[in-house]
Parts: structure tokens; C-alpha cells; sequence
């Protein structure tokens, strides 16, 4: 059996048992397979979110997700507003659906997952769809950690995957032949080399000539993909607030409707305690008068 193979079963199990399974699974190929037993040892544990994904991975409901990205690109390269609209709230559509198909598994699983795991599955299924390594790592049912994105640039797929020679879509590109990880790996390496030595200066400035403020546009772009995630991320604590606070407002609105109907109850059972306490003091009426009569009888027979 090959590790990715086992790896795809293991993700699949509930993060409270992971641990366990992993180490019964080692024992068990350990006698036959010492290299397999090693890499079985080292799988990590995926993160709640990635187990989530790896879940809906293995139920094969990324397929068409992952598919609308390329189409969305295809939309704003052409500049057509009304494909991007439509193809935009498909995709809200389609991620919030997942979602909850996420959720009901993770539920089915016994691991319910908390809503800022599940805002992390739908920051996976978006980058998925933003980016074709993305978008083949997330099919790979390999995951073990979630992926962000900012627009649609690269996803980082740095340790991301189990066992990351099995997918090599994820660095090659989902149209490209599968070519050995290191050599995808090293390709993007050379590149980035590149494309430095092209953009460095070749003469070096005059010793008494000001220098001019080198630009860094990798160090820009880092900086604005970072600031778009802490605003994204605000945004998620704001949005998350927000619904708590409409969830304690109903929780009160409904507090206080039980409420008034205890009140109501309440003074019901007054008016019935006051219905019951004139009748008692008619009866204790008619009884004082017919004592006193009976009295006065008795009076009478004496004489």
C-alpha cells in the first residue's frame, strides 16, 4: 500500500481519534514495511478545518467548486460585468453550500465544527478557486492545514499536504503534466532568481550620488496581500460578532416573551384566587346566617 494512500484514510478520521488510529496503523504495517511504518509515524495531524475539506474531498463535492475558478478569472480577464456578477454569487453560493455539506459531516463524524473552522473551509474553497495548485491540493483529500488567499494570487502550498509527491498538480498546475515536487519546487525557485537578477541594478551609483529608494515587489505585494487578510480577518470577527449579537438579541426577545406569558399566567391565577376568595366569603356568609338561625332554633326548643 502506498503512504498516500494510507494517509487519504487516516485524514478522514475524527481529530479526537487521529492520533490513535495513526498509531495502530503503524503497528500494523510496521512487520512488512518499516519505510511505510516511519512515514505513517510522521503524518501530522490535520487541522480541524483541512480535516473538514479532506472530508468533502473524499465525497467528491469540490469538483465543480474548483471549476469556477478559472471561469471567474476567464470573466475579469475579458472585463465582462455581468459574467463576474453571476459567476460571483455562484461562487458565494457554491462555498457557503460546502459550507454546510461541511458541516453536517464533520457533525456525522461526531466532531461538530465551530463556525471559525467552518469561515476557514470557506477560505480554503475560495482559494481553491483562485488558484489552480490551490484548487488541486484541496481535491487531493491530502490536506492537513487550510489554505487563504488574496484575489487571485498564489496560494502558499508550503506544508499543506501529507504527502506532497502524490499531488504534484499542486505545484505544477492543474493543466500542466505531472512533474517531480522537488522539480516543481526548484522551478519557482529559479524563477523568483530570475526575475531578481533582471530587475538589480547593473552599475553600481556614483559614490557621492544619492540612492535612489529600491523597490521590493515582492516585499509590496506581501505587504498588501497581508493587509487584505487582516481586513478580511476583521471583517470575519466583525461579521461573527454581528451574529452573535443578533443571536443574544433573539435569545433576550425570546426571554422576555417567556416572560410576559408567565406574567400573564400569573395574573390569570390572581383572578382566579380572587373569583375563589369572593366565593369563599359568600359561603362563609350563608354559613355564619345559617348558624345563627340554627342557634336560634335550638334556643327555641329549650324554651
Amino acid at each position: 500500500m502506498e503512504f498516500a494512500d494510507v494517509a487519504k484514510e487516516l485524514l478522514l478520521v475524527a481529530p479526537g481519534d487521529f492520533v490513535a488510529e495513526r498509531t495502530a496503523r503503524q503497528r500494523a504495517v510496521r512487520k512488512d514495511d518499516r519505510d511505510l511504518a516511519a512515514a505513517i509515524g510522521k503524518l501530522r495531524k490535520p487541522a480541524p478545518a483541512a480535516w473538514v475539506v479532506d472530508l468533502l474531498a473524499h465525497d467528491g463535492a469540490l469538483d465543480d467548486a474548483v471549476d469556477l475558478g478559472p471561469a471567474l478569472c476567464k470573466a475579469q480577464a475579458d472585463a465582462d460585468p455581468a459574467a463576474i456578477r453571476t459567476l460571483r454569487q455562484q461562487r458565494s453560493e457554491v462555498i457557503e453550500a460546502l459550507a454546510q455539506a461541511g458541516a453536517d459531516l464533520a457533525s456525522d463524524a461526531g466532531h461538530p465544527a465551530t463556525p471559525a473552522v467552518l469561515d476557514q473551509v470557506r477560505a480554503t474553497i475560495e482559494a481553491a478557486m483562485a488558484d489552480p495548485y490551490a484548487g488541486a491540493a484541496v481535491r487531493s483529500g491530502l490536506l492537513v492545514a487550510p489554505l487563504e488567499s488574496v484575489g487571485f494570487d498564489a496560494v502558499d502550498l508550503d506544508g499543506v499536504l501529507a504527502d506532497p509527491d502524490a499531488v504534484p498538480d499542486a505545484w505544477s498546475g492543474s493543466d500542466a503534466p505531472p512533474i517531480p515536487i522537488t522539480e516543481a519546487r526548484g522551478a519557482r525557485k529559479a524563477s523568483r532568481a530570475s526575475r531578481s537578477t533582471e530587475t538589480a541594478p547593473q552599475d553600481r551609483p556614483e559614490p557621492d550620488a544619492q540612492p535612489e529608494p529600491k523597490r521590493d515587489p515582492a516585499a509590496e505585494r506581501k505587504a498588501a496581500r497581508q493587509a487584505e487578510t487582516a481586513a478580511r480577518s476583521e471583517s470575519r470577527d466583525a461579521d461573527a460578532a454581528l451574529d452573535a449579537a443578533e443571536s443574544e438579541l433573539e435569545t433576550a426577545e425570546e426571554r422576555r416573551a417567556d416572560l410576559q406569558r408567565e406574567l400573564e399566567r400569573a395574573a390569570a391565577t390572581i383572578e382566579e384566587l380572587e373569583r375563589a376568595r369572593d366565593a369563599a366569603e359568600v359561603t362563609s356568609n350563608d354559613a355564619r346566617e345559617l348558624l345563627a338561625a340554627a342557634q336560634e332554633h335550638r334556643r327555641s326548643l329549650g324554651r
